[in-house]
């Protein structure tokens, strides 16, 4: 089931990427946290990088796990995960809300939050891999089959929007269209998702570019969804303002590292987490978003290869819906600091302050490299 000789197989390409996005992220972290006192002070190591490290670590191990472990194994669990993933999700509405949403268990003893969705979106696509080789090419045509494939998808996506999470939303709906684009659903069904996802799209980002008045949409709007649940789309709050204000200032080189003043007064909201592009463009300005981007191409683009090389079904699935995963993070994240998206707390992926995050990435990754080492074999 495990075997180390595969992780000598494993795509080496990869390795310096990771290790560069891990040293950015603590770059960023150190520079926008530390105790009031000490935020001026140009060390590397404050509290919360010290906690990113250990979750770096720990990720590590969880990715040698999975590059060992043969992904087929995983058919073996993933109904179990996707119904403890479910009891895990409606959980969240029995316990005590964090920051006025229902999205963690905070774990006593540790200071840890656990964020199920975090994982759930994971465990979505191991799901649709299973189901849609399961029915195979023709039996997946069928509507029954299409029902069936969209409801793995819309009933965790309910639970979650509940929560609210709204991010989670934007992530899912891509995955569950590119997986069916690979796992042979309808044409038709494709093709009206991709529409749907198109035209969602489009009129959110005139929203935020200004071409939709959010306040005369606002009557229209407010009949169908509730006034708090509109109010998500609002793109003149202070958080969207702040971070376009941070990426304006950072220019062609930045301000340097731990130079921001913006965000080193702390004025723009969450820099470490949610608000983590905004800072670093601040810090490395243009050139840096420049090289960060480009790291995360090579990321994709060596995900993306593992699709093309995956030699069976699950694995030529599971591996595209990672990759979409991947991706979806990426844009999204960066797409709601430069003001096209709303802001929803998608974290930007290996760079974001978060043990969840952290440990669901390189899962992920780890999961993609099993498929990458074995594909030569044939069982």
């Amino acid at each position: 089931m495990w075997d180390h000789r595969y992780i000598r197989r494993i795509d080496f390409r990869t390795i310096p990427i990771l290790l560069v996005l891990m040293f950015i992220s603590l770059l960023v972290i150190a520079a926008t946290t530390g105790d009031a006192g000490d935020l001026g002070e140009e060390t590397l190591f404050t509290p919360t990088a010290k906690s990113q490290l250990r979750w770096f670590a720990i990720g590590w191990c969880v990715y040698l796990f999975f590059a060992g472990l043969d992904y087929r194994k995983l058919r073996e669990w993933t109904w179990f995960l996707y119904v403890g993933m479910l009891v895990m999700l409606i959980g969240l509405f029995f316990v005590p809300a964090i920051q006025n949403v229902h999205r963690w268990y905070r774990i006593p003893g540790i200071g840890f939050a656990f964020q199920p969705s975090e994982y759930a979106k994971l465990i979505i696509v191991m799901t649709l891999s299973l189901y849609l080789e399961n029915k195979g090419k023709w039996e997946v045509y069928r509507k029954s089959a299409t029902l069936k494939a969209i409801l793995i998808v819309f009933v965790p996506f309910l639970l979650i929007l509940k929560q609210p999470d709204l991010g989670t939303a934007f992530v899912l709906y891509p995955i569950a269209l590119v997986m069916f684009y690979f796992g042979g659903i309808k044409k038709r069904v494709v093709q009206a998702m991709g529409l749907m996802a198109l035209g969602g799209i489009v009129f959110i980002s005139m929203m935020f570019l200004g071409f939709i008045d959010h306040e005369a949409f606002r009557p229209f709007a407010t009949k169908v969804i509730k006034e708090y649940q509109y109010e998500r789309l609002n793109p003149h709050t202070y958080h969207q303002e702040a971070s376009q204000t941070a990426i304006a200032l950072g220019g062609l080189t930045g301000s340097g590292w731990h130079k921001s003043e913006f965000t080193g007064r702390q004025w723009l909201p969450a820099a470490h987490t949610d608000s983590v592009f905004a800072a670093f463009s601040e810090e490395f300005g243009l050139i840096g978003v420049f090289f960060l981007m480009l790291f995360f191409f090579g990321l994709l683009y060596f995900s993306f290869q593992v699709t093309a090389v995956a030699n069976d079904p699950f694995g030529r699935l599971l591996s595209a819906g990672i990759t979409t995963y991947l991706a979806m993070h990426m844009i999204v994240s960066m797409g709601m600091m430069c003001g096209f998206l709303p802001i929803t707390g998608v974290p930007l992926m290996l760079i974001t302050y978060g043990g969840s995050s952290v440990l669901s990435t390189m899962t992920a990754l780890g999961i993609l490299q099993s498929i990458y080492s074995r594909r030569f074999m044939f069982s």
